[in-house]
Parts: C-alpha cells; structure tokens; sequence
C-alpha cells in the first residue's frame, strides 16, 4: 500500500510540474535557512558546555552598586586568593590575567619573528588548566605553568612560531620584557568558546609585568581582563557561596567601599549570552533568530496549502473515481500526504545542500567556526526528523482532509466550487499571514539600518573623520617628542595628538571622585583618559569654561566635561574652575570644562568624563590627515614608526573603525535579517505567482467573455489585484503593531535612538505593495493579453 502511494503521488508530481517546482523551491528555501538558524543557536548555546563538570564552573564577577547596579565580568586580582584560602566552597579556584593585542617575538632567530596576537595572552594559576577541559597533548601533562616563565601554547600557535620543530624547550618573549620557556603543549582551542586565548604564561611572573594587577592588596581597581574561575564542590548552591562573598567585602574593603561592592558567580555555559558580563550574544537575538525560522516555515507551508487547495478543484474527478472505486477517505487523505510527503523529502535534501553552501558565508558573518554535520551530532538529525513530520503535517493535513471528503457524485459530474473547498476564506487568511510576515521583517529590517545609520552619522559631539589611531609601545620623552616633529613633517598631517583613547572607546579606565573636600566620594565614576594639549583641538571638542591643559609630562590638572558639572549638582560650569578634584588617589584643580561628548556607544549614557596629561598613559597617537594624500601617507606613517619602534608590530585604525567595533553585532543581525526577510518576499512572491496562475487558468472562458464584450486590459488586471490589494491592506494592519512592539523593545537598549516614525511602516507598506504588484501583475498581464477566441475555445 505505501509503495502504491508513493508511486501514485510521483506520478501526479511529475504532471504537475510547476505545481511542484514551486513548492518544492519555496519549502527548500524555508528549511535551510531554518537549518542554518538552528545550526547557529545550537552553536551559540553551546559555548563552554564541553569542560568536565561544566554544571559546577562558574566565573566571579563584580557588580558596582552607586546610582545605578554596573556589570564587570572582571574581579579585582587578589579575590581569587582570597576566595581560595577564605571558604571551601570550591574544589579548585584559579586566576587567569588577559592581555589583548601582546606582543610575542622569538628571541635568536634571524628573521627577528614578531606577533601581534589579538587573541591575547593570558598569565595563568595552575589550576586553570584543572578546572577547565583544554587538554595537554606535549610536554609536561601534570604542573606545565607551576614554574616561573613557563609557557603552554596552543597546536596553531605552536606551529605558527616554529614550524615543524619541536616546540617544547623554546623560548618566547613576552612584550620585549620577559621571556619564557615553552612547557607544554595544548590542544587547539574549540570555536564554541569565549575563553579565545591560545598562549599561557606563568602567574607567578605577572608581578614582574604589571605589579599593580600582580599584587595580593589591589582590591581598589578591576582589571577588565583579570578573571577568575572556580569549580564548586557537588552540592554547593550558588546563592550560598554569593551571601558567604558578602563578608569578603567587609574583610577587605573600607567601611564606606562595603555597600559599593559585591561579587557574583555567573555559570561559565550562560556567560556567551550574558549581556549584562559582555556576553557575545544576547539570548535575546537567539529567540529573535528562532522567530524568523519559524516566520520562514510557515511561509512555505502557507505555499503549500494555498497551492493545494486551489488545485483541488482540477483534481476531483479523480477524487471522484477512486471513491466509486472503493478508496476510503482515509487512504486518499494518506495518498495526499505521500505526496506532501516526497515534495518534502526532496526540499528537505536540497535545503540541507543550500545550507551547507551558505555555511561559509554565516560563519565568516560571525567569525565562528560551526559546522552543520548529520553524523556529528545528534540534534541536527533529531531537527530534521521533526521538521519534515512537521512540514508534512503542516502542509499535507488541511489539503488531504479537503480533498478526501469530496462527495463522488458532485465529483464526476465536475459540480464542485471553492464552497466545496472552504471557498476564498482559508486562502484569503494564509496570504494575509504571508503578507504579515514579510512586512513585520522588512520593518523591522527598516527600524534596524536607520539605527545603524543614525549611530554612524549622528553627532558624537567630537569629530572622527580623517583621523588615524597608532599604537605607541614606548614611553619614552625623547622618542616620543622625535616621532612627533617627524610626523608633523609629513606633507598631509594636520595634527597630532598624544593620549589613552579617542573620545570614544571600547578600552575605559574609570575612578570614584572626591570633589573640593566635600566629606564622602561622590556615588558615581569618573571616565578618566589621558590626553595632551592637542587633543581638544584635534577631536574638536569645544571649551564652555577655563582653559584647556597646559603641555606636561605628568598630571598636573583637570578638564571635565558637562556632565561631570551636573552630576555634581552645580548649574554653572565656570563654579568647577579651580576646585579641586581627588581621582585615583590625586588631587589637582579643575582647569576647563568641555561640552559633552559620546564616550560609549549610544546603548550607554554620557558618562562624566576628566582628561589629565600624563605620558605614561599615552598608548596611541591620533592623527589627523588629509584624507586625498591617504594614499601616500600610509606607507610613510609604517616607514617611520617602524624606524622608530623597531622591535614592535606596526598596526593602524581610521577612528571610523573603531567607532564601528560598539554595532558590530548589530550589523551581523542587519545583514541576518536583509537575507531572511529577502527570503520570505521570495517564498510569498512564488505563492502568488502560484496563485494568480490557478486563478487565470480558473477564470480563462471569464477573461474570454470580459474582453469580447468590450473590457480593458485595466480592468481585467483589477479583477486579479483588487483581491490581493484587501489581502495586503489588512496584512498591514497585523503587522504594523507587532513589529512595532519588537522594535520599541529593541531600540530600549539604546539612549540615543531614532523615533519609530509613520514612514518607516509607509515604506514598509509601500515596499510590499510593489512587489505585489509586479509578481500578480506580470501573471495578470498575460492572462489579460492573451488571445479572447482561444480563451473561449477552452475546456
């Protein structure tokens, strides 16, 4: 029996071909980007759920509690020591201090081999590699980082250095400071992780880099790549191990520090999509994701009914034949779901291709390295097989049970009408579904890039154009002074200025404030930056009160900005002028008052914000050029800094680029959601193409009769728009709410944002009716130029 069906319902497939090739092409398109939408949030919540025991890993972090709670994913240095000697919560707790962008170099070789790895470089306990499921495949397996200057490399790393020699015994040299000796290698890290880092120094030599960050008394300040990590014994509840964490704040910090500070555990599997500890990926965007699969499915099957059920009518006859034959309903309602059943089936195996071929391009999109594997893993066989009995069931029930109950008598005698088949109504309901669906994405793709448009030509209130960022790796007045005489004579360069960060950075330092003696610090932080004399001039940040700094080496005075002023509960900026203001520890007059600025991206809040001189703190050089002698500049920029910093990496950034780092993840879900909605118009305009067929093959004797009797092309045309023209109308008046509510949630994240305004769902609108027209009007067209006598001739 179920091979007789699969044999009927080949044969009705290969008969109607365009039936099925629009199906089969809009379920196909459906399925693989549902498989890819799958395959990525499987991915993502995958992140660090392969380490033993990942159930019991968590990772300390900070929460800041002023004005408003503040989220750090770092802990200060010495709270893992402290953790580990003060409770016994945990079987093993280990320090892990990261630097992005180190410098490593290979002392003795000829070829003077240096690296810049943007992966970073972390000092690291032992425990680290006890806790934590990075297997060590060379060397010494057991203690590799128990000795001072010890290594452990990465597989990659290792044979990025040194080739196919053996790695074990060679030395490295860690930012032109430290060297240290390779000990072991690791296995190549997992692309399902946010621990990134592919080179492990001892911790016992941080102290000899850094002996701020290395001390076991720097509870004042939080490093953000000082982290911390701990696997609980079995049975110790978080929320236990939080309060206990309470007195280690009474133990180590000042009376008035008790109420500001507070430590948290964050299982290590939820901190990918912790937004609130720089998770990569907000669990928000992996429902919004899941969303849009599920918008794609329906619309194929929605195809798929409509397509159906308006073929229903040309297949009653042999409804009819095959009851008077014996057939009960039940097996000719399975014979039509045999047939939903191999157009499926096929879509589904082409899917799985299109998916496979689109796989590099996704992960390139998010600089990830998933794979989509039937025999890797066994989710994505489980997904498929459901999804395919759920396309089947979705789309082959309502057709079957249509087509079953006709009655043979009507059958035969061809007495059959759309009443027969529930008329216009389900029909008129899935395209206003499919309608819906495709403009709720195009508005919400609209709301999106306006957001990103307006982030990238709104006014920071400083200015980033032509300006380039180079990184300055020595501290030294005679070097420093050298490389900027000769910079400034490069024909092209406008200025130059010396500091920290741009006014707008993803790299932050932040302080408490005492202000003119007053008898508490002020319940809010500081964004401190180094700067030099240039830089007001170079940003075009603009004065409203004092002066700006005077050139020094070291701090001397203050400039704040307005918001510094207000948050200090004074209306005029010239009161600050000559107060003295206690930051880090230092206390020195306030000089100037700047207009405020955008130092965060515009999720965030202007912050108040102090600049200082102090050339230890000037990592970058900014530079601003003409941007037509770009060209020539580049290379002499890399001329001379690598005259003047030869053993270091020369690397450049257009301030442009690193404004763009704040939505980088939202310009990958920009691009997401162009292709998807891309996708969906396409299924919707198969559809209609689909349906406007049936309809004028249905109504040709009618077109016949119109044209012959005196009717205009015009009007034939509106006999098949009118209908879809109600349909897309109503589908708006679904949609424009719902994708209002989602994008009114989205655009809370940010501070600064672009109001939802009536033409963004005009466009929308506007956007759908288009297409609409061209996909109904191009079928109509030929059903209305097509020859009356022919028309009439027709059975």
């Amino acid at each position: 029996m179920i091979r007789n069906y699969i044999k009927i319902a080949w044969r009705n497939l290969v008969k109607n071909k365009s039936y099925a090739l629009i199906n089969v092409v809009g379920l196909s398109l459906g399925i693989a980007c549902s498989i890819l939408i799958f395959s990525l949030i499987h991915f993502e919540l995958s992140y660090d759920n392969f380490h033993q025991n990942s159930d019991r890993i968590y990772r300390l972090t900070t929460e800041f509690h002023n004005e408003e709670i503040d989220h750090n994913q770092a802990v200060p240095s010495p709270l893992g020591k402290a953790f580990r000697n003060d409770f016994s919560f945990a079987e093993k707790t280990a320090r892990c201090i990261s630097y992005n962008g180190s410098l490593i170099s290979i002392p003795g070789t000829k070829e003077n081999k240096k690296f810049i790895e943007d992966r970073g470089v972390s000092f690291a306990e032992p425990a680290f590699f006890e806790i934590l499921n990075f297997p060590i495949i060379e060397g010494n397996k057991t203690s590799p980082l128990n000795e001072p200057n010890s290594a452990i490399l990465s597989e990659k790393i290792a044979a990025k250095y040194f080739g196919k020699e053996n790695p074990l015994g060679k030395r490295i040299r860690f930012e032109n400071k430290i060297d240290f000796t390779v000990k072991a290698v690791m296995k190549n890290i997992p692309g399902n992780t946010d621990i990134k880092e592919e080179i492990y120094l001892s911790y016992h030599n941080l102290k000899e880099y850094n002996k701020w960050i290395g001390s076991d008394s720097s509870w004042q300040g939080v490093y953000s790549g000082s982290l911390c990590y701990t696997r609980l014994k079995p049975g110790i509840k978080k929320a236990d191990v939080e309060k206990s964490l309470l007195s280690t704040v009474k133990k180590y910090y000042k009376e008035d520090d008790v109420k500001e500070w507070v430590f948290k555990l964050l299982p290590l599997a939820n901190s990918h999509t912790d937004p609130s500890n720089e998770g990569k990926n907000d669990h928000k965007n992996l429902w919004a994701l899941g969303l849009i699969g599920c918008f794609l499915i329906i619309t194929a099957c929605v195809n798929f009914i409509n397509l159906a059920t308006a073929q229903a009518l040309n297949r009653s006859k042999e409804v009819g034949i095959r009851k008077v034959l014996g057939s009960l309903r039940s097996q000719l309602f399975w014979q039509f779901i045999a047939e939903t059943a191999i157009l499926t089936a096929i879509a589904l195996a082409l899917a799985y291709a299109l998916s496979q071929m689109a796989l590099p391009y996704l992960n390139e999109l998010f600089q990830i390295e998933m794979q989509i594997s039937v025999i890797k893993t066994w989710q994505l066989p489980v997904f498929l097989l459901l999804l395919f009995v759920l396309v089947v069931l979705l789309a082959g029930s309502y057709p079957g049970l249509v087509l079953s109950r006709f009655q043979p008598i009507d059958a035969l005698k061809g007495s059959l009408s759309q009443k027969h088949i529930g008329g216009f109504s389900l029909r008129r309901i899935l395209v206003v579904v499919q309608f819906a669906i495709s403009q709720i994405l195009i508005i919400v793709t609209i709301v999106v890039a306006n957001q990103m448009s307006y982030s990238k030509t709104a006014d920071l209130g400083f200015n980033k154009d032509a300006i380039i960022v180079l990184p300055v790796p020595v501290k030294e007045t005679m070097k420093i002074s050298t490389f900027k005489n000769r910079l400034a004579s490069i024909p092209g360069v406008e200025q130059i200025s010396f500091c920290y960060q741009p006014p707008a950075a993803n790299s932050n330092n932040n302080t408490s404030l005492s202000y003119n003696n007053r008898p508490k610090d002020e319940l809010w932080s500081v964004n401190m930056k180094e700067a030099d004399e240039n830089y007001l001039k170079l940003f075009g940040l603009k004065l409203i009160a004092g002066r700006n700094l005077y050139p020094s080496d070291t701090i001397r005075e203050y400039i704040v900005n307005e918001n510094f002023v207000k948050k200090l509960g004074i209306r005029n900026p010239a009161e600050v002028i000559g107060k003295m203001a206690k930051l880090s520890g230092k206390t020195f007059p306030i000089v100037g008052v700047i207009k405020d600025f955008n130092n965060y991206s515009f999720r965030d809040e202007i912050s108040p914000v102090a600049f200082y001189s102090n050339m230890i703190g000037f990592n970058n050089c900014a530079i601003k050029i003409n941007l037509a002698k770009t060209a020539v500049l580049l290379p002499s920029f890399e001329k001379l800094w690598n005259e003047t910093f030869p053993e270091y990496v020369y690397s450049y950034r257009f301030m442009d680029d690193r404004i763009a780092e704040f939505y980088e993840q939202d310009q990958t879900m920009l691009k997401l959601l162009q292709f998807f909605a891309g996708i969906a118009i396409f299924i919707g305009c198969l559809g209609l193409y689909g349906l406007v067929s049936f309809m004028a093959v249905r109504k040709t004797k009618e077109i016949g009769v119109r044209k012959v009797l005196g009717a205009s092309i015009i009007s034939i045309l509106w006999l098949f728009g009118k209908e879809f023209g109600k349909l897309l109308l109503l589908a708006f008046v679904f949609a424009a709410p719902l994708a209002w509510w989602a994008m009114h949630k989205y655009l809370e994240d940010f501070k600064y944002r672009i109001p939802i305004g009536a033409g963004i769902f005009l466009t929308a609108f506007g956007c759908t009716l288009l297409i609409a027209i061209f996909t109904v009007g191009y079928r109509s067209a030929q059903a209305a130029l097509s020859n009356p006598v022919k028309s009439l001739r027709t059975e």
